[in-house]
């Protein structure tokens, strides 16, 4: 059941980031640029105030350092490549073993 889950939000997850392709790709393609949009501007456009909350959280738990180097860094990267990322983890981790064959039982 629980690979089951893993596999749905992977797939949610690589959909998202396809639909995300798409849209930086049309703006890359009307403005002859290379448009990307950043994981932190997708956010801020969904629900601005929980990444406002974030950073102090990181920064309680994690510690500053954490902050400036990793989430900072993820929150920059294109958001296409964040959610594949992440489908393609889920989507491993939520498929199925491969078959035992012979004695290695």
């Amino acid at each position: 059941m629980i690979r089951f889950f893993f596999r749905m939000l992977g797939l949610l997850s690589l959909a998202v980031g396809f639909v995300f392709f798409v849209y930086d790709g049309t703006k890359s393609i009307a403005g002859n640029k290379l448009f990307y949009t950043p994981l932190s501007d997708t956010w801020n456009s969904v629900h601005a105030a929980s990444l406002q909350q974030l950073q102090p959280m990181i920064e309680r738990y994690a510690g500053k350092l954490a902050w400036d180097q990793v989430a900072e860094w993820i929150l920059n990267a294109p958001t296409f490549a964040v959610f594949g990322v992440i489908g393609a983890i889920l989507v491993l981790l939520g498929r199925k073993k491969k078959p035992l064959i012979g004695y290695d039982r």
